[in-house]
């Protein structure tokens, strides 16, 4: 459900845009709100479920997603739906940290990889029919049916938690770093939204919010140097691959989490693609991702992560940039090309990132080092689609009617800013090469 919810909502913006009264080019709010919502909740979500167990935290999760869902199909205009995904990303942000956490408390050390490779299974379905089905109910019923879809699914979850799942909590889950939350929930979400453009506050409210944004994540760090039991140690980040595979996420992935949103927004605006047809044009992108993963811990032992990092994320930024060629006349079996090889090479990244940023965690760091690569992977897909947003309007008042040069514009910024981050990964340590089993990410992406 969580991860058909990711994917789907992209190809049904420009419909929505339309029944809203709302520019299809305005429409990242949509995402932002949510994305950003599960990024600032993700922090507590190991807390919440050792205080009050697995189980009641999951139910409680799954009840919020499907409240929301219900939400965001009775929204008016956009307002009530931004407001009915930030109820969606409440849940969401719950759900992938507190079922891996119950994963990893029930099933004996040795055989943790192998349950979560199982528990991984139904999550690659969402990135293969999301972005088709969404545009085939946009297409032959209504948008409003992008996220009724979730209901059925809701209810039945919410019997089989109750009916399957262990109570699973600590015994002595500490005191929550409550002022390290607050700052930190903060800087990101003022970050965020200076980066969207401050939301009609202009230019001078967008600087402010930025600066106040930043100066409350230097705050978290200081007070995280003094604190016993800070939310995230600041010795995570003594360990190498860590903090280079956190810095190359947070910025590759600006590149990454803007082109879901881009792709089939682009496709119907500038092309005029029915939402159908833009949903399956993004097939190949999910097929060719999947069967990158079958070769790419092969490729990771043979090339290192440093060098193929520092290269894969070049290809990448190149293969974001092509999408500025797409034309009206363009043959459809170059684009499809085009899509598959887009995949293949960010589905490595992906495998590559993960698996570099968490392989030296010890024990004793797994589980915060965990949750903090979680909350930046969600934060930078906000910060992805935030500033894919901007660009794209910024794009739109330049070129006026036309959106295609808008479109096109926009696609050279994002792999531009993708290929800048190819030197932090330069940083990793050359000897660094052994892959672990890659886990999903906080919308149950790889």
């Amino acid at each position: 459900m969580q991860t058909l919810d990711a994917t789907i909502i992209n190809t049904a913006l420009p419909s929505m845009a339309r029944a809203l009264g709302e520019s299809p080019l305005r429409m990242q709010s949509v995402v932002v709100s949510y994305s950003l919502t599960m990024a600032l909740l993700i922090p507590a979500s190991g807390w919440l479920a050792d205080r009050f167990g697995t189980r009641r935290m999951f139910m409680v999760a799954i009840a919020l997603f499907t409240l929301g869902s219900l939400a965001c199909a009775a929204s008016r205009h956009l307002g009530e739906l931004v407001a009915a995904r930030v109820l969606q990303g409440l849940g969401g942000a719950l759900l992938l940290p507190v079922g891996r956490l119950s994963v990893l408390r029930t099933f004996p050390r040795a055989q943790f990889l192998q349950a979560m490779s199982f528990v991984a299974i139904p999550g690659l379905i969402g990135p293969l029919l999301g972005p088709t089905l969404g545009g085939w109910l946009v297409e032959y019923a209504s948008w409003h049916w992008v996220f009724l879809i979730n209901l059925p699914v809701g209810l039945i979850g919410l019997a089989a938690t109750q009916r399957f799942m262990p109570d699973v909590r600590s015994e002595a889950p500490g005191r929550f770093d409550l002022l390290g939350y607050v700052l930190l929930a903060f800087g990101m979400a003022g970050l965020s939204l200076a980066i969207e453009g401050g939301k009609g506050m202009g230019h001078a409210g967008a600087l402010v919010l930025a600066v106040f944004g930043f100066s409350a994540v230097v705050a978290y760090w200081l007070h995280a140097v003094r604190h016993p039991a800070p939310l995230f140690s600041t010795h995570l980040f003594r360990v190498r691959t860590l903090s280079v595979g956190l810095l190359g996420n947070l910025f590759c992935r600006l590149g990454s989490g803007a082109m879901p949103f881009l792709i089939p927004l682009s496709l119907q605006v500038s092309l005029d693609y029915s939402p159908m047809q833009a949903g399956m044009m993004m097939l190949p992108t999910a097929l060719a991702g999947m069967g990158m993963k079958r070769v790419a811990a092969q490729l990771i032992l043979r090339f290192g992560y440093r060098n193929l990092l520092t290269v894969n994320t070049c290809i990448i930024g190149l293969l974001m940039t092509s999408f500025a060629l797409a034309s009206p006349g363009e043959p459809l079996w170059l684009r499809l090309l085009q899509f598959a090889l887009f995949g293949a090479f960010n589905s490595l990244q992906f495998t590559a990132m993960n698996t570099l940023t968490l392989k030296d965690l010890d024990g004793a760091s797994a589980s915060s080092g965990n949750s903090l690569f979680s909350m930046v992977q969600m934060l930078a897909m906000s910060l992805g689609v935030a500033m894919a947003g901007a660009v794209l309007s910024g794009f739109s008042g330049a070129f006026g009617d036309h959106a295609l040069p808008a479109f096109q514009a926009t696609f050279v910024t994002v792999g531009l800013v993708t290929v800048a981050s190819a030197f932090i990964f330069w940083q990793v340590p050359p000897e660094a090469r052994s892959p672990q089993l890659e886990e999903p990410d906080a919308a149950g992406r790889h």
